[in-house]
Order: C-alpha cells, then structure tokens, then sequence
C-alpha cells in the first residue's frame, strides 16, 4: 500500500502502516543524530522542554550539508545516516518526546522495535546514496537548533518537505521487522549454497 502523509501524524495513523508499504511525507520532519538524541535526552531528563513539539513528527537520522543563502539556509545533501548508531538512545527518545515515524537506513534493533510497538510509531527506510535526491523534496529551512555548538552535522534542522520520499516501511508498531525476515533468508540461502560447494 503507498501513503501520502501529511505530517503531523497521529497514533493511529502511524499504527495503520505496515512492512512493505510505501510512503512519501508532506510537512515538518527534523534531522537528529546520535549527539543530538543525547542531548536533547539529557536536557529532557532536567526538565527542559524542546524548542519544538517532536509529536507527531518525522525524526530524520540525517546530517544534512548546508549553505547559507539570503539570510536563510539551502540544503544541498539530506542522505540517511546508519541508523544502529542511534538505538542506545532511540527507544527513549520515542518515549520522550512522540515522534510516529523514524527515517534512516540499516533498520534498528529490538529496543526500538519494542518502543515502536509502545508508543505507535514506524521505521522507514530512505536509500543511502540518495541525498541530493533527499535534498529537493526540502522546501525549507524551518530552524535549527545546536549549530555553534555542535556543528552543521549534528544540529538538529527543522525541515518543511513536500512529498519527502520514496520511503519503504521496514519495521512497524505489530512486530514487522523486513530486516530479520531478510536475514532468516539470507541465513537459509547461504547454507543452500554451501551445500553445493561441499
């Protein structure tokens, strides 16, 4: 099934998708990597609120590369980073602060997979190798946040998209995980070919 969304998400909505499906995103995503998931983690813990409502939004893992034009910013590159890297901090995250749709590549682990099953929420998988591609579906710079101190990479942007996408769902709020039913293949074709180089 393929779906246009329209973000904010709500709960069910996020619930209603499911491994296999197709979306493309319309409205505010932002970009965290795993700096910035510690951080806004730590000023969560002490009580300090985001500079922005995360419910109902795409969380981007992305460092998206950057100019300034006319006062404003043009993002030239939004490719995914490597999603494992943000699963110490990613099922806490969803806790906190409720975004309903997580986009990166490589899949998460059960940590996350737990938490999306909690708070209703998916994983979405955006090619790597694509950011340019990422890039024209931005429509602007929003804000940013945490870019003296930690640099364009790791700032946490605030992006408006318009038809954001191709995104494949790869792990959903029932349990579907397209990761571990491909390793389970991989895992059963591999001894098949040994087999017959034996």
């Amino acid at each position: 099934m393929t779906h246009d969304l329209r973000l904010p998400i709500d709960e069910s909505t996020a619930r209603s998708l499911r491994v296999g499906d197709v979306a493309y995103v319309s409205g505010t995503v932002f970009t965290a990597r795993d700096l910035a998931h510690r951080r806004l983690l730590e000023a969560h813990a002490q009580g300090q609120r985001l500079p922005f409502d995360a419910t109902g939004l795409a969380l981007y893992h992305c460092g998206p590369v950057v100019r300034p034009v006319d006062g404003g910013w043009h993002v030239l590159s939004a490719g995914p980073t490597t999603s494992a890297r943000m699963e110490p901090f990613e099922p806490r995250f969803l806790r906190a602060f409720h975004p309903r749709l997580v986009i990166g590549k490589g899949g998460m682990g059960h940590g996350t997979q737990a938490a999306l099953a909690q708070e209703g929420a998916a994983y979405a998988h955006f090619p790597g190798g694509a950011g340019a591609v990422a890039a024209r579906h931005i429509v602007r710079v929003r804000a940013v946040h945490g870019l003296e101190e930690w640099g364009m990479t790791e700032a946490v942007w605030i992006l408006d998209v318009d038809r954001f996408g191709p995104l494949l769902i790869t792990m959903d709020s029932a349990g579907g995980d397209l990761y571990s039913d491909r390793r389970a293949d991989v895992a059963r074709n591999l001894e098949v070919v040994r087999g017959r180089i034996r």
